[in-house]
């Protein structure tokens, strides 16, 4: 599965799209347990003030669970004015 990253998703990764094949094993994951994964690997995730999930372009809930085909996006808090 792939991850694309935007904004500072993308800058803390250092790349616009993660290749998480290592989280998606055979067993069934839920979004949250990607946002987990994701904290966990890379820790400045965490300093976020919110990190939601898209999948297959809509936001998703953290028990929603990922299928290999499924697109992902992480989606960091939204600035500007």
């Amino acid at each position: 599965m792939k991850v694309l990253l935007f904004g500072v998703t993308k800058d803390i990764i250092g790349s616009s799209i993660l290749d998480v094949s290592n989280f998606t094993t055979n067993t069934e994951k839920t979004v949250g347990d990607l946002h987990t994964y994701l904290q966990e690997e890379y820790p400045e995730l965490k300093k976020l003030s919110s990190l939601a999930i898209a999948v297959n372009s809509a936001y998703a809930e953290h028990n929603i669970t990922l299928k290999d085909t499924d697109e992902v996006a992480l989606i960091p808090p939204v600035s500007g004015g």
